[in-house]
């Protein structure tokens, strides 16, 4: 049977990762994840309870496809509580994951063909769901004295939009207000829509993430409960749009989807109220990321920059290899510790970067860290 050309998009270089580790437990090693930007904690339990109470009184069948009104207007509450944005919950549709409001997203805004700008590093599946929609994925070429993230002057004149992302995948570098504001300007300037992933809100360290919904009304606003909530597997996100586009998403929405899962939005309105857990699991995060901060460098990475948010450390390894993926499946034969290849983020350099994410628990962080340093010390 014949396949689709839209149908050629590169894997996802993660998730093959993950595949190699689970074979290489299966097989009795302990191995430890530094791959995959997952928490290793379980959703809050106040969400657990609540739908463990949901599913004995409610047959949980389909919701409207904006999702359940309760959570939209809990959604627009949680940017005043940590923007101060009075936003109205009917700009608000819940979605099955970030990954549903990508697909959202780009079809709403663009027609097959259009440029799309992504930065580079950035998040591979942007790229390859923008060009399994028929679209063009322009990257664009960041630089270190930037942080790794696109400036004004990085972008070409022809773009139909531009997707940005702070705190960023896999650096976890942020952009300031300033910085951002420079961004959707110029975006703007040149009539390019303007996406902003803000998946990573909540987890920052030294300073607040800023939305860009305190900058402009005219962005769309891509979030989820996979990150901050602790809850991956549950399928659950959001996204922000102009009043005016709101019943062109709803429409797609409804074709595409019907709705996200009415478990998964049970639940999230219930953890947005767990706030000690959350910030407990930050704690995790905050220790993970300064141990990784010593701890990196002492074992020979010494080429990192800082993250202000997620739970990443992006490593330059240049000087170490040529061949990101094959020193990442090295190192995990020989160390048991799973890393991400930079070929997954930036096809242009990324054979000669590495990300480690350190979403674990502290005990894992140490053990991986202790790990490497012997491997580096080995090789």
């Amino acid at each position: 049977m014949r396949n689709s050309r839209r149908s050629e998009v590169d894997p996802f270089i993660v998730m093959d990762v993950m595949e190699a580790a689970r074979q290489a437990e299966a097989s009795g090693q302990h191995v430890i994840h530094m791959e995959v930007g997952q928490p290793g904690t379980p959703a809050p339990a106040g969400a657990r309870a609540a739908l463990t109470r949901a599913m004995g009184a409610d047959p949980l069948g389909y919701t409207v496809s904006l999702g359940l009104p309760a959570l939209r207007e809990r959604i627009a509450g949680l940017y005043q509580d940590w923007y101060g944005v009075d936003l109205d919950p009917a700009r608000v549709v819940v979605t099955s994951g970030s990954s549903g409001a990508f697909l959202l997203a780009f079809s709403a805004l663009f027609d097959s063909g259009d440029k799309v700008g992504i930065g580079a590093p950035g998040y591979p599946s942007y790229r390859h769901i923008l060009t399994a929609l028929g679209l063009t994925p322009v990257m664009i070429e960041t630089a270190p004295e930037n942080r790794l993230q696109p400036v004004p002057g990085d972008l070409p004149p022809d773009l139909a939009g531009l997707m940005v992302a702070s705190p960023a995948n896999p650096t976890g570098t942020m952009l300031d207000r300033d910085a951002l504001a420079a961004l959707i300007g110029a975006a703007q300037a040149n009539g390019t829509a303007f996406i902003s992933d803000e998946i990573y809100h909540g987890i920052e360290y030294e300073r607040k993430a800023v939305t860009a919904l305190e900058i402009s009304d005219d962005v769309y606003v891509i979030n989820s409960f996979s990150k901050y909530f602790s809850m991956t597997g549950w399928r659950v996100g959001w996204m922000v749009v102009p009043e005016d586009h709101v019943r062109a998403v709803e429409r797609l929405a409804q074709n595409m989807f019907i709705c996200a899962p009415h478990v998964s939005q049970v639940a999230a309105l219930a953890a947005m109220d767990c706030t000690d857990e959350l910030q407990a699991n930050m704690a995790v995060y905050a220790e993970n990321r300064r141990l990784m901060l010593e701890g990196l460098p002492d074992a020979g990475f010494t080429e990192i920059a800082p993250p202000d948010g997620a739970f990443y450390v992006y490593a330059d390894v240049s000087a170490l290899t040529s061949d990101s993926r094959a020193f990442a499946a090295e190192i995990l034969r020989e160390a048991g510790v799973a890393v991400t290849p930079g070929l997954d983020f930036d096809a242009a350099r990324g054979a000669g970067t590495l990300r480690f994410s350190y979403a674990r628990s502290t005990e894992d962080i140490r053990e991986g860290l202790a790990r490497l340093k012997a491997f580096m010390a080995a090789r």
